[in-house]
């Protein structure tokens, strides 16, 4: 591969690809990026060790960017014409050891063979960024196929962005992220990447850069992390839960416990950073004051009262019993009433039965009824007020276990429903691992800054932390 020395430096990004970003449900602000290993590159046709002990060996198929010209403080639109070329490349990862990365990648994606280059290059002048195109396949099966025209962050953006901070040396690689279709490779497939111009002079293409995957035999040393996978890697590596031969489970212990550690007003917070304001279940408060629920979503929909469907709909076994009857342990019913707390939509009989289900809760845009005695079943239970009518007077059980709205927020089955004395969010269960983590957080810088203000500093530069205070705090954490 003598058109492609070893670069010096080897540059990946997180995610670039809008199919990418909506399968792992979060959108970056700005680039991301990591190092690569300049050991860590290799060839056409050459050999991956899928490392002994591991299963999930991942491949990315990418374009890479190779940089022609040393680049320094770069504007966007002079990024572009720092790049002298473009060719394949796979950025391997092994989900088996992310776990002690803390976000660097570098020993998930830094092995040796984990960054192949190639074939061909081809010249970027000839093409327009914004045209190109990028397949995978895995055993002569396509997996990935998609174009660059509509880039979360543009190449020249990727070069300005990085060269405000690091110089760009001639012959460095930046990996420009991944589209969807990512998944896991097993010794014996054979994966092959190539990236080309469809529309320009010629289609120029790399050609295939071709991987072969192979087991390891050497085992990992006591001395170093072992190899640790759950079904929440899984998925991430297979690309989805169904192909990783898992059901996700959504609330973890961990995540269970991060979550019961955040005040409600933390976990909004970090839903409005990630684009979700409207998460909180408005108007709706507890039974009993001091309550915390913490589970998965089960829904319930009332339409308004009318005679005739409440004479099709209302009786006998209707959507209202069997939503509580189907309820199981850790899961929350909320109910859309439309916010008519006129008329009752749980009573002490239903929610007695969620109890002895192991239901984690109860949530209603609408009225209680029979409230002090649902208060005092001990099962957490959110509404908007209480009333003594039935349900008949102003609502028709109408279905279950389907998109809702319930007091303002939309509320799918199987996303997480938080509530304290604050009020009730809901976290779209793509981000709940994000949330937990962040929410967890937040909560622990602000107990410091609580302390400080405590033995009497003032809040200017404190509170949010800025400055020197945040140095002190990222000191005394680490």
């Amino acid at each position: 591969m003598s058109a492609l020395p070893r670069p010096g430096k080897i540059i990946a990004l997180h995610l670039n690809y809008p199919s990418r970003i909506a399968q792992r449900g979060r959108v970056p602000e700005f680039p991301s990026f990591f190092l690569k290993p300049a050991s860590s590159m290799a060839a056409s046709g050459d050999v991956i060790e899928r490392p002994a002990g591991t299963e999930l060996l991942a491949y990315e198929g990418e374009i890479a960017l190779i940089v022609g010209t040393r680049t320094r403080r770069a504007t966007p639109e002079e990024g572009w014409a720092s790049i002298s070329g473009i060719t394949a490349a796979n950025d391997w990862g092994v989900y088996d050891l992310r776990h002690v990365d803390k976000g660097s990648n570098l020993r998930n994606k830094g092995g040796d063979g984990f960054t192949p280059l190639g074939p061909e290059v081809i010249p970027a002048a000839s093409v327009d960024p914004a045209a190109l195109r990028v397949r995978t396949w895995v055993n002569g099966v396509l997996k990935q196929d998609d174009t660059t025209a509509d880039l979360a962050f543009p190449f020249g953006t990727l070069v300005a962005d990085l060269s405000q901070l690091i110089t760009l040396e001639p012959g460095d690689v930046i990996l420009t992220g991944t589209p969807a279709g990512s998944s896991v490779a097993a010794p014996g497939d054979v994966v092959e990447v190539e990236v080309d111009a469809p529309t320009a002079p010629g289609a120029p293409s790399t050609g295939r850069l071709v991987t072969r995957v192979v087991e390891g035999t050497t085992p990992f040393a006591a001395y170093g992390a072992q190899p640790r996978v759950d079904d929440r890697q899984r998925i991430e590596a297979w690309g989805d839960a169904e192909s990783a031969g898992v059901t996700p489970n959504v609330l973890s212990e961990e995540l269970r416990e991060k979550l019961a550690s955040a005040a409600v007003a933390t976990i909004s917070a970090q839903l409005r950073k990630l684009g979700h304001p409207h998460s909180s279940i408005d108007g709706v408060h507890p039974l009993v004051p001091g309550t915390k629920m913490i589970g998965i979503a089960r829904t319930l929909r009332f339409v308004a009262h009318r005679p005739d469907l409440f004479e099709s709909h209302g009786g006998g076994y209707n959507a209202q019993k069997r939503a509580f009857d189907s309820l199981a342990e850790g899961e929350v019913l909320v109910i859309e009433a439309r916010g008519d707390a006129s008329a009752g939509t749980v009573g002490d009989v239903l929610a007695l039965r969620a109890k002895v289900l192991g239901a984690a809760g109860i949530v209603t845009d609408g009225a209680a009824r029979d409230s002090a005695a649902v208060a005092a079943i001990g099962i957490p239970a959110f509404a908007q007020g209480v009333h003594p009518s039935v349900l008949g007077r102003r609502h028709v059980p109408w279905e279950t276990d389907t998109a809702i709205t319930c007091g303002g927020a939309a509320v799918l089955p199987g996303d997480v429903v938080v509530g304290d004395d604050d009020g009730v969010v809901v976290i779209p269960r793509q981000l709940v691992a994000q949330v937990a983590d962040a929410a967890a957080a937040q909560e622990a810088e602000d107990a410091w800054v609580a302390e400080r203000v405590a033995e009497g500093h003032p809040v200017d530069g404190l509170f949010p932390l800025s400055g020197e205070w945040r140095r002190r705090y990222l000191e005394e954490r680490r």
